[in-house]
């Protein structure tokens, strides 16, 4: 049986466990966001690898959604989500403390880049959808959009002090040896995991399932809701071409605009305020706009500033990218948090990880083809022109949205027939059971 989440009066912060989850996704995320900094520059500076090379990394690191997304949810439902969390954390841990001993060696090189990305790549697809599918363990329905928020002001302030630090330790050590940060991060977040004490029980299996119905399910879960669907799509697009940004970024930021590894850094961080800013206002944002018409209103009203990338210049035109970012981050955090929100309300527990999984699989699997398709146009066209490409992905993001039901909405239907597909009754009033597709 679930275990109910406690009410916790005051909000989730009163609880225990939830601040420990807090804790850890800290200590993760600062680690992780100094990586973004150190790695591509370790693949740039130290290996002098060309912007292909560089987009390959980044595709490494984001190939696992593809490779093992959709059996990951499968396997995620039938264990408990504490534990491998915890292992998922320890196994990156590992796995980046390999980088730096093999700089100190003399033996590094991007063979092993990609290795490692792959590694920790895997790693953080069952991390990321066992952690979605435990925190309405923890927290009641009602408190969900406030726990997510929460979660999304940690990971935007570490995406403010994380690449500032990044850049300063790689100024300071060198590339490699600021690696250190994120094994060590992965490690804290382990044993923040560690400490919590909240009662879970082994998912019950049937004993006819096998993991292609399994998997089959969260399929038929994802693309039987018209609205599923559609988030699918427009978040697949956005990351897409957010791939084609982060693919070409570190090369654009160094060889075009000509800054130090530390400038490079405080660029990012400056960038990650408009992430933190979103966290911060999206429950907000939510109550008084309407938690389905902020979904399409942050991608419309964001997006444009993408724009603003490909005409950064050296100097003080660096801050022109900065901009961009900040608030197109901004848009793209308050729209994760209503959207993310929505999802683990409709869904059942049991299904948890399999939506979650197979939503990733859709959404993310795009992360790999775009940074492809970044390094390869950086590498034929230049960077500035790949970012040109990547600016117009994003005036494109919102449209699925403004074609959708969601722009005659205010509010999400999480029960009922308004939530199932097409809209049209399934004969249950339980929105786990949504009609099967072709």
């Amino acid at each position: 049986m679930p275990v109910i989440p406690r009410p916790a009066a005051g909000g989730p912060l009163r609880l225990r466990d939830f601040r420990l989850l807090l804790a850890g996704a800290a200590a993760g995320q600062l680690g992780a966001q100094v990586t973004l900094v150190a790695l591509p520059l370790v693949a740039v500076l130290q290996l002098n690898a060309p912007a292909f090379q560089v987009g390959l990394l980044t595709a490494a690191e984001t190939a696992a959604f593809l490779l093992v997304g959709l059996p990951a949810g499968a396997w995620v439902d039938r264990m408990r989500k504490l534990p491998l969390m915890i292992r998922a954390d320890v196994v990156r841990a590992l796995a980046m403390a390999s980088i730096p001993l093999a700089a100190v060696a003399g033996v590094l090189t991007m063979a092993q880049l990609y290795v490692v990305a792959l590694v920790t790549g895997v790693a953080t697809v069952f991390f990321d959808v066992a952690h979605q599918s435990f925190l309405p363990q923890l927290l009641p329905k009602d408190q969900l959009v406030s726990g997510n928020g929460a979660l999304e002001t940690i990971r935007s302030s570490a995406q403010v002090a994380g690449p500032g630090i990044g850049g300063g330790l790689v100024q300071l050590l060198g590339a490699a040896l600021a690696i250190v940060a994120d094994a060590a991060g992965y490690v804290l977040s382990a044993l923040f995991l560690w400490g919590i004490k909240q009662p879970e029980a082994r998912p019950e299996r049937r004993p006819d399932a096998s993991l292609r119905q399994d998997i089959g399910e969260g399929l038929r879960f994802v693309f039987g809701h018209r609205l599923l669907r559609v988030i699918a799509v427009t978040t697949g697009l956005a990351n897409l071409f957010s791939a084609v940004l982060m693919a070409t970024q570190s090369v654009f930021l160094v060889r075009v605009l000509g800054l130090a590894p530390g400038v490079v850094g405080l660029v990012l961080a400056a960038a990650a305020l408009g992430g933190l800013a979103g966290a911060l206002c999206a429950g907000r944002l939510a109550a008084r706009l309407g938690q389905a018409r902020i979904i399409w209103l942050s991608a419309l009203v964001t997006g444009p500033f993408a724009l603003l990338w490909p005409l950064s210049g050296r100097g003080a035109g660096a801050a022109l990218f900065a901009l961009g970012s900040g608030v197109v981050f901004f848009g793209a955090v308050v729209y994760n948090v209503a959207q993310v929100s929505f999802r683990q309300a409709l869904c059942p527990p049991r299904l948890l990880g399999r939506m979650n999984a197979t939503l990733r699989f859709l959404m993310w699997g795009t992360l790999p083809l775009g940074a492809l398709a970044g390094g390869a146009l950086a590498e034929a066209f230049g960077a500035r022109a790949a970012l040109v490409w990547c600016a117009a992905g994003f005036l494109a993001v919102p449209l699925p949205l403004l074609l959708s039901p969601l722009r005659r909405m205010r509010e999400l239907p999480v029960t009922g027939p308004a939530a199932d597909t097409d809209g049209a009754p399934s004969g249950s009033a339980d929105p786990a059971e949504p009609a099967s597709i072709g």
